[in-house]
């Protein structure tokens, strides 16, 4: 008996639970006697309810409110939604910001709407009158719902001039632009700047001087100096691209320039960028994105022969040479004035052995048993660069799986040979995907990540090894085409160079048995040495 009362109590509690979101489903599918209080405080049930996270609670409870607001709320949705406004304060600062963003952007769908048109410009003045509330301080909402409810209501100046002095006189005007003038000062001085030009270009109030975008770029808020000298004229335009030319940011330079046809004032921008933009993929090692992003201008062929000259990628720098003509750019170049860059590593001073390239099944097999006899290896993989967003990686060429899965199992199997690597996990992801179904890349053994061991270390596996060992290593040929056959000899010495420096980091490492992974930190690196066992159908991490 206890049993069934105790199963009948609860059925109770869960039909009345469902009665009242029926309840509450009934009041949204007909708004027309449902008051903005009521409204807002079943909005907040109704995203209590249930255990999904909040982002697709909020989702479909967004979806839920577009609906809702076609279901005749009075006076009309807009005035609804203004009235909404006042009350979700009440709601707590929990629900206040994502509440009112939700609201403000479903009204987009009834602007279109002739029915609410009406209701639109009568609730234009409401929403002026919350605006001064907000303000004022009297209706707690954050700045940023104050910039959307100007934009969703499209407030003017004569709006807020009716609801400070009920009407839009050019007296009430005037006094209207200097009431909101202060409210900007105070903006200012509580450093709101994006807020504040918000207001000085909506309502033309003039309060500022080319200090103000000073402190708008120092702040970073790049989008509201532009915005903000846009409203200033021609003359703080200018002086906003020089600012950016001074700083280097040539891009948003360039941008102004041809959005507001300023090409006459600064006709050396657009070329400026461009050389940037070269130089910017030329450090990423992505030579040949830059030669097509060149379009074959002489000038900017020019200077990418000399960016792969100063960064000793002379295999490129031929290749250009041949295909654009260039040698005579070349010969009149004096090698002092080319700045040397850095030195970097050389292979042929770290490995003593000659190295092994393989291109074949015996060839492997062979260079397996040497690796096996080998306690501690580098572990590096390079692949063609794929820039193609979505797209499938790059696969490596199966030849013979069978023999393929044994031989790399013997190396990521055992136990008796220390695997090294740098961010080894993404080698690792990309050997599983570029050999398809290999099952020797579910299981490792014996695996140390030295990235690991610097996580305080910065500019890579080249950085370190700059920390460490006194050089970088040059990676002009990073992102070269690592399918093609044969690869050149500059591409083999790369391809080595990066797994013999994870030895010789380890060697250094390993003579300092408390080496600190950061300042004041000391770790054993024995402590980072992992092994892995990946879930088949989901990767896992180190």
């Amino acid at each position: 008996m206890g049993c069934s009362k105790a199963e009948t109590q609860e059925d109770s509690e869960i039909n009345q639970y469902n009665e009242e979101r029926s309840l509450c489903l009934h009041s949204f599918s007909d708004l027309s006697h449902v008051s903005a209080a009521t409204f807002m405080y079943l909005l907040k049930d109704c995203y209590l309810y249930g255990t999904d996270k909040a982002t697709p609670k909020f989702k479909i409870l967004q979806l839920q409110v577009k609906r809702a607001l076609h279901n005749a709320p009075q006076p009309g949705p807009f005035t609804y939604v203004v009235q909404c406004m006042y009350i979700i304060p009440l709601l707590g600062k929990t629900y206040a910001e994502g509440f009112s963003h939700m609201l403000i952007s479903s009204l987009r769908h009834f602007k279109s709407v002739k029915s609410g048109q009406k209701d639109f410009l009568d609730a234009k003045r409401l929403a002026a009158r919350l605006i001064l509330d907000i303000v004022a301080s009297i209706v707690p909402h954050e700045e940023r719902i104050l910039v959307k409810l100007l934009e969703a209501f499209d407030i003017e100046l004569r709006d807020m001039a009716h609801a400070l002095y009920g009407s839009d006189s050019d007296e009430d005007l005037v006094k209207a632009r200097e009431h909101l003038k202060q409210y900007v000062q105070c903006l200012m001085e509580s450093e709101s700047y994006v807020t504040a030009v918000n207001l000085i270009t909506r309502f033309s109030i003039q309060c500022c001087d080319e200090s103000f975008l000073t402190k708008l770029i120092e702040n970073n808020h790049f989008e509201a100096a532009e915005k903000w000298a846009v409203f200033m004229g021609k003359e703080m335009i200018c002086l906003i691209i020089q600012t950016y030319l001074d700083t280097k940011m040539l891009k948003r330079a360039n941008e102004l320039v041809k959005q507001h046809d300023l090409t006459e004032e600064f006709p050396d921008v657009n070329y400026l960028y461009k050389e940037s933009v070269l130089k910017k993929l030329a450090e990423k090692g992505c030579w040949d994105i830059a030669e097509v992003r060149a379009k074959k201008e002489t000038k900017l062929m020019e200077y990418l022969v000399y960016l792969a000259m100063e960064a000793g990628y002379m295999e490129k720098v031929e290749e250009l040479c041949q295909q654009y003509s260039l040698e005579g750019y070349v010969n009149s170049l004096v090698p002092e004035e080319i700045c040397c860059g850095p030195d970097y590593l050389d292979l042929k001073k770290l490995v003593l052995e000659d190295i092994i390239w393989v291109d074949e099944i015996d060839g492997l097999l062979n260079a397996i048993s040497y690796i096996e006899a080998c306690k501690i290896i580098g572990v590096d993989c390079e692949w063609k660069p794929n820039f193609q967003k979505g797209s499938k990686p790059n696969k490596l060429y199966e030849d013979d799986p069978k023999v393929l899965d044994s031989c790399f199992r013997r190396i990521m199997c055992s136990s008796n040979i220390l695997k090294l690597g740098y961010n080894l996990q993404c080698d690792l992801h990309q050997l599983s995907q570029s050999y398809g179904e290999l099952k020797c890349f579910q299981s490792y053994e014996m695996l140390l990540d030295i990235q690991k061991l610097f996580k305080g270390a910065t500019g890579g596996l080249s950085g370190l090894s700059k920390k460490i060992l006194g050089a970088g290593l040059n990676k002009t040929r990073r992102n070269s085409n690592w399918e093609q056959r044969p690869l050149t000899q500059n591409q083999k010495e790369y391809a080595a160079l990066d797994a013999v420096v994870l030895v010789h980091i380890f060697h250094h490492v390993k003579g300092q048995p408390q080496f600190g992974v950061t300042e004041g930190c000391k770790v054993e690196w024995k402590s980072h040495i992992v092994s892995r066992v990946k879930n088949s159908r989901s990767p896992s991490r180190f």
